[in-house]
């Protein structure tokens, strides 16, 4: 689900964008994922950044609404696909926001960040959402000026989380096995691991040895347009195996 815009203050490269797009497609076709596209929200710019309009579960999917007024259509488009996948879809009704870019699913708990995006509120109306299903929903703080929790953060396996220092230092990671990206390079948290490989975004070399030097298999992706807008590997898709 692409709507593209031309004269965000970020200036993507529209063009180049979309060749990203379909490396990144390409990249998890490569791994024996099923990929399907959206057709295109011309009237929904931010709509590239599918995350942020659902929670996909293996039990049951969750549609999100998001912070941004603006953006509600985006999940009223998504919801019809989930239904044609899942057996169970909920779909949150406010007065909260919340986004998936602020949502890391781990094989222990649903951590949230609050955020200008993602409110209390919302917090707990997902909280409430997924409690049928054994599903513990820990709230955690995004850190000031960063737009989304995930922007400091990747989960890379069921006990290992990929995070900017200023993120980790919160003691929000307690228990896991941390990787700290390299100075400078904050951007490269934002990475997605599916099924054996590490999808990262390119330029961030340093970064990119730690993770390879923990063990993992990486594969890194030109992300350069997606990142002038606050967008990261995560955002341009919804991972999932429903049950």
């Amino acid at each position: 689900m692409h709507g593209l815009r031309a004269d965000d203050v970020g200036n993507p490269d529209i063009d180049l964008m979309r060749q990203h797009h379909a490396r990144y497609v390409e990249a998890l076709l490569a791994t024996g994922a099923t990929v399907i596209v959206l057709d295109a929200l011309e009237e929904f710019p931010d709509s590239h950044f599918v995350e942020d309009s659902a929670l996909c579960l293996p039990d049951v999917a969750v549609v999100l609404r998001p912070g941004a007024p603006s953006r509600f259509g985006e999940s009223a488009a998504m919801e019809p696909t989930l239904r044609e996948l899942y057996s169970r879809v909920i779909a949150l009704s406010g007065p909260g926001h919340i986004e998936g870019g602020d949502i890391l699913t781990t094989e222990r708990a649903i951590m949230v960040g609050r955020s200008a995006r993602t409110d209390h509120a919302g917090i707990e109306e997902l909280r409430a959402a997924v409690s049928p299903w054994g599903y513990t929903v820990h709230e955690v703080i995004t850190p000031e000026g960063v737009l989304h929790f995930k922007t400091d953060c990747s989960l890379v396996d069921d006990e290992t989380i990929l995070s900017t220092p200023r993120l980790s230092a919160s003691g929000c990671f307690d228990g896991y096995r941390v990787i700290d990206v390299a100075p400078g390079e904050e951007p490269a948290a934002n990475s997605i691991r599916f099924n054996d490989t590490v999808f990262m975004p390119q330029g961030f070399p340093i970064t990119a040895d730690r993770v390879r030097d923990a063990g993992f298999e990486v594969r890194e992706l030109p992300n350069s347009e997606c990142q002038k807008i606050d967008g990261g590997l995560s955002c341009l898709s919804l991972r999932f195996t429903p049950s």
